[in-house]
């Protein structure tokens, strides 16, 4: 994985916005609508070089097929393994449980209104083992057809983690929930393997390690979560353990929804267990008004020699387009205190987690990218001297 050796580099969380196009056939296909599958994937091939190119031409280094293909960076697997099926999971987020009329505002949302999570139901197994294949062909032929004429310089591709497939498909089916992880894992070596084989870099996906305390292991103490934590992280370090930790980065969140966050856990209580996961660079919300203080959790902790941080440098929920100078200042922050060749500017979550769901306009999106760019080239400037 490229480093910021000469300047800071750029990247995102993953999910980008969709074509209006793709957005109704997908969800057309989640409804159970008759859809035809060559038109479909076309339409998707096409969309993924489209925002490739978008991508590039923001002048983002670290570019990604923007989960094109996906209804959601989570609930994609229900259409590539089997063992999922019958009633759906009900979700409870402790931050919205307070504010009702919030909590239908968040839920009445497009993307997550219409968001399938069948039970596991049965063991898993690979059931499309096609899709990722077509996901990176995509991606590499984009990513080919579009870098000497852009700025993009290295690919990356987002999967769910096992822990977080455990949150939004409740198990009905293995004896536990740590045989439930492993299973999970096991399969979905497949496509961890796959992402990597194909050159590409792999992201994982680990909102569990976050979010998962306030929706899913919410009635336990943090000592007690804490330990879930740590089987999430030791399933995912099986899934991976035949991908060099350099071909992985992972990203840490606490949702992508405009709550109140404020029953989300602090940094500084899961920051040990993420650092024992084994992807090389780390990715996690730092731009937004819950998180942004908690730079100052590196004064104190000191980052693993071969970690790199990816911090959130934008917010994902609001049409504000952060200034320049205030990117540069928050990269500044991290790279005094890890090292610049240790820090890559990115988004605090997706702007597309859900297929439909977009707090932020399309083209501000990309107007937020071209201000990260640029917010890394004046910190570049700042710790680059020659």
């Amino acid at each position: 994985m490229l480093r910021s050796t000469d300047r800071f580099l750029t990247t995102h969380t993953g999910s980008l916005p969709r074509p209006d196009d793709l957005i109704k056939s997908m969800f057309a296909k989640e409804e159970g609508v008759p859809v035809d599958p060559e038109a479909l994937n076309q339409r998707i091939t096409t969309a993924v070089e489209e925002v490739v190119i978008k991508q590039a031409k923001a002048g983002v280094d670290l570019v990604n097929d923007g989960e094109m293909s996906k209804p959601s960076y989570a609930t994609y697997v229900k259409d590539r393994l089997a063992g999922f099926g019958g009633t759906g999971n009900t979700f409870v987020y402790q931050d919205l449980a307070e504010f009702p009329v919030l909590e239908r505002k968040v839920f009445g949302d497009p993307g997550r209104s219409r968001r399938k999570t069948p039970a596991c139901n049965g063991p898993i197994s690979v059931s499309n083992p096609q899709a990722v294949a077509i996901d990176t062909q995509n991606l590499k032929d984009a990513f080919v057809k579009h870098k000497s004429k852009q700025a993009a310089q290295e690919m990356f591709m987002s999967a769910a983690s096992p822990g977080v497939v455990s949150l939004f498909f409740r198990n009905d089916h293995y004896k536990s929930q740590e045989d439930y992880l492993h299973a999970i894992a096991h399969t979905m070596r497949h496509e961890y393997e796959s992402v990597a084989k194909a050159g590409i870099i792999l992201q994982i996906d680990c909102p569990d390690l976050a979010m998962g305390r306030h929706i899913q292991y919410a009635d336990l103490s943090i000592a007690e979560f804490r330990k879930r934590a740590q089987m999430h992280v030791e399933a995912l370090n099986y899934a991976v353990e035949n991908i060099p930790a350099e071909q992985l980065r992972m990203h840490v969140c606490w949702g992508n929804y405009e709550g109140p966050h404020h029953c989300d856990v602090d940094m500084s209580e899961i920051i040990d267990i993420v650092f024992k996961a084994k992807p090389h660079a780390i990715s996690f919300e730092a731009a937004n008004p819950r998180h942004a203080h908690e730079w100052t959790l590196f004064e104190k902790v000191k980052l693993p020699d071969g970690k790199v941080l990816i911090p959130g440098v934008l917010e994902s929920k609001t049409n504000f387009i952060e200034h320049p100078e205030l990117i540069a200042q928050r990269i500044a922050r991290y790279a005094n205190l890890v090292g610049r060749e240790n820090v890559i500017a990115g988004s605090d979550c997706g702007y597309g987690t859900w297929v439909g769901q977009a707090a932020v306009d399309p083209d501000v999106v990309w107007a937020k990218f071209a201000a990260m760019v640029e917010g890394a080239k004046i910190a570049s400037k700042q710790f680059w001297k020659n």
